[in-house]
């Protein structure tokens, strides 16, 4: 090495710490002939390195053209060093300080770890929990940054020499890898029955429970983040007792498989399709299933994805999982080990008390895992990925506000499909999904989360946001958090909030805010709404006409009370309603018919969720519902990609707004449906129908008050038909549409959009 003739200090930020960076940045440094070191500090990296003025703008350049798979580097800023004469380059030991603290994602396992796997020459062979620094647990089992070893759960087991010399050794791909172990030194793994016996370890409790699975059990299995169910996706008496006894009668479940090809066998795939399945993410992304398996394939069970024409597949994410699907020979159900609305179980003690009804026997390991994570959905419209769940892969990292904090805020989300956000300064902290907020258990998730985020982000907010509905259960959360100071933001605004902020949007847009309810500033319940927006406020400027809906939430269960209260508007439609009603008795009618007359648990409502509902009752697609979604689920499966036409919909103006009626087109649809005409054309039809009233008010929003861009937000626009029409049609008519793309269109959103409004509204103060 030649001896050095400059020194460079420099700072990195982003995912750089748990991806391997360190070693990257050692290797960079011996290729360039430079001396120094390179440290944690936190959340970042540190480098100093001396050597030639050519050869550190080299390594420079390299840094961020060569950066590891899963690292993101948000900045990296350089400045002259002091030369101190070095003769080599070393990790140095970790630091703590405050500021930014990015921790990363857990990542599925890399290529090079999975042909170790399955390598018989490589002593790793069959390993359970081999990782590498570019993939395996991250936020899972890190208890505090910065990121080392014994800050980690995986602090408990101490390296054996083989993995102490891979870990010290420069070059080597575990030259730090934190989570390294090996059959010798790792975590364990067992097979234990219902009754606490452990009856198998290691290799032979992976072909016995692979053997149980061929055989038709079901497995609760502990992973990443959590457990899983697992049973034969091929099987359909096992996916009906799955289904029977985790009191989940309807809602899709989740089919792993092991490879690109396994998953092209049950299902068509894309190559957007497959660029999402094979990330380091390894969402859960919806395909269009097959109807028949391929050649030497098997068919996926009917239970799976009922009334669906997609499914949910991921491909194996943990070394686990790759060995149990090449046991079992067959796709697995990987669904959430849970009874249906509960968290997911993380320990063993908690998975056999509350899984044990459920589960034939358990598959476990003593890693310990400290975060509660499930697995991240997704589906690609338009060619592009779009998050229907955010969670592992995705969380924890950090999204930018384009109005930086003043002061550290707690965004507690909404009711339903709750995250929660942190921010300060610049940055927000998005939690992983949390689920509906409904019981004891999801209560305390929410809490222990939300601690676990103030301790590794070391942030402590000072200012409280939460929706302005006052009954929610987390209105009193924020409350209970005693802060000085409680800001209030209205559903839809946030969900128009969320998609600007994420885009880095400012000015004023026109939001299209589409879900099922949210509190109205009126009151009333919102749900299909039109607002010209910033960050900081809003108009509401056109919105579905309210109808009632006796039974109030029980309408979002049972679709036919969506439709009669559209029908009480215009009871002259009746006879084109009638396929709403079959199967509803006279007495649960008439009930319902009182509530709406007298205006008794019948609120009103601007709701596209509850219109959808309604359109689905109206051509006897479905009258209950086994979960929140499932009519408009089955809508958007009928219509797939049919070419239908728009019955347009009568706007009229009242209170200073636009008021789009739907009711003439229900009527429409539901009288070609008694005469006999196709149920998917008519889905179809219904489709455009409310893309093209939605774009026409978006559009005539946008002129009227001189806005170019148009924000599309909440749960309707996970529906890829609606999605895409309304999208297309704004484009069309030269607007700049911003669809989610770092989060989902979802309630798992409205907190990142909290944030950002109550981020804009301090900072103007």
């Amino acid at each position: 090495m030649t001896p050095p003739s400059s020194a460079r200090d420099l700072r990195v930020t982003g995912v750089v710490q748990g991806v391997g960076f360190r070693p990257f940045v050692h290797r960079m440094a011996l290729r360039q002939g430079l001396a120094g070191w390179v440290r944690n500090v936190a959340g970042t990296v540190e480098i100093h390195v001396e050597g030639a003025a050519d050869a550190l703008d080299r390594f420079q350049r390299d840094l961020r053209l060569e950066a590891p798979p899963v690292a993101r580097i948000d900045t990296l800023e350089a400045a002259s060093g002091t030369l101190v004469g070095f003769r080599g380059f070393d990790i140095a030991a970790s630091e703590d300080a405050d500021g930014n603290r990015p921790v990363p994602p857990d990542v599925a396992t890399c290529a090079s770890c999975e042909r170790e796997l399955f390598d018989p020459a490589d002593r790793r062979y069959r390993h359970p929990f081999i990782t590498c620094t570019d993939c395996g647990p991250r936020y899972t089992v890190i208890e505090a940054l910065p990121y080392d070893r014994e800050r980690t759960t995986l602090g408990a087991f101490e390296p054996c020499p083989s993995c102490a010399g891979e870990y010290g050794t420069p070059g080597a791909r575990r030259h730090h890898a934190e989570s390294l172990a090996c059959h010798e030194c790792g975590p364990q793994l067992w097979l234990e029955s219902l009754d606490g016996r452990r009856w198998a370890y290691n290799e032979t409790a992976v072909q016995l429970a692979a053997l149980s699975l061929r055989r038709g059990a079901i497995l609760a299995v502990r992973g990443v983040g959590g457990f899983h169910l697992a049973c034969d996706a091929t099987n359909d008496v096992a996916v009906r007792r799955l289904r029977d006894r985790k009191h989940r009668e309807a809602k899709p479940l989740a089919v792993m498989v092991r490879t690109l090809e396994a998953a092209r066998a049950i299902a068509e795939v894309a190559d957007a399709e497959a660029a999402l399945l094979t990330g380091p993410e390894r969402p859960i992304v919806l395909l269009r299933r097959r109807a028949h398996a391929a050649r030497g394939g098997a068919s996926l069970a009917t239970g799976l994805a009922p009334g669906l024409d997609r499914v949910g597949v991921m491909l194996a994410y943990a070394p686990l999982h790759h060995l149990l699907l090449e046991g079992a020979g067959v796709p697995l159900v990987m669904t959430s080990g849970n009874l249906s609305d509960e968290p997911i179980a993380i320990g063993n003690a908690e998975a056999r008390a509350r899984l044990g009804q459920i589960a034939d026997e358990f598959l476990l390991h003593d890693r310990e895992i400290l975060s509660r994570v499930d697995d991240s959905v997704a589906r690609v419209v338009d060619g592009a990925p779009l998050l229907m769940r955010r969670a592992r892969g995705y969380a924890p990292l950090a999204l930018r506000l384009p109005v930086p904090a003043p002061r550290p805020l707690a965004a507690v989300g909404p009711h339903l499909k709750n995250t929660f956000t942190l921010a300060r300064d610049g940055w927000a902290w998005p939690s992983p999904h949390i689920g509906d907020l409904e019981s004891l258990d999801a209560v305390a998730h929410w809490k222990t989360a939300l601690a676990r985020y103030r301790d590794l982000f070391r942030i402590a907010p000072e200012v409280a946001v939460r929706d302005l509905h006052p009954g929610y259960l987390s209105t009193r959360l924020a409350e209970e958090l005693g802060l000085e100071r409680t800001i209030a933001v209205q559903h839809h605004h946030a969900h128009v909030a969320a998609v600007a902020a994420e885009h880095g949007v400012t000015s004023t847009v026109v939001g299209l805010a589409f879900d099922g309810t949210g509190y109205g500033d009126d009151g009333a319940v919102w749900g299909a709404e039109t607002l010209v927006a910033d960050l900081r406020g809003y108009r509401r400027v056109a919105q579905l006409r309210y109808a009632p809906l006796p039974g109030g939430d029980l309408a979002a269960r049972e679709p036919w009370r969506a439709a009669l209260g559209y029908l009480s508007l215009e009871p002259g439609a009746e006879a084109s309603f009638a396929l709403a009603f079959d199967g509803v008795s006279e007495n649960e009618r008439r009930i319902a018919e009182r509530q709406v007359a007298r205006g008794l648990n019948a609120p009103l409502a601007s709701s596209m969720g509850r219109l959808f509902d309604a359109a689905a009752a109206v051509l006897g697609v479905r009258h209950r519902s086994g979960f929140e979604g499932q009519a408009a689920a089955e809508l958007e499966s009928l219509a797939g990609e049919r070419v239908a036409h728009a019955v347009a919909m009568p706007v009229r103006e009242a209170d200073g707004r636009w008021v789009i009626d739907p009711v003439p087109m229900l009527a429409e649809l539901g009288a070609r449906r008694i005469a006999g005409e196709d149920v998917h054309a008519l889905a179809a039809s219904f489709h455009e129908s409310v893309a093209l009233a939605a774009a026409a008010i978006a559009a005539r929003a946008a002129e009227a008050h001189g806005a170019d861009t148009v924000a599309l937000g909440g749960g309707s626009f996970q529906n890829a038909r609606l999605l895409s029409g309304v999208r297309r049609r704004l484009a069309s008519c030269g607007l700049r549409v911003l669809v989610p793309r770092l989060l989902s269109p979802n309630d798992g959103a409205i907190s990142y959009g909290q944030a950002a409004v109550a981020a804009a509204v301090l900072a103007s103060e």
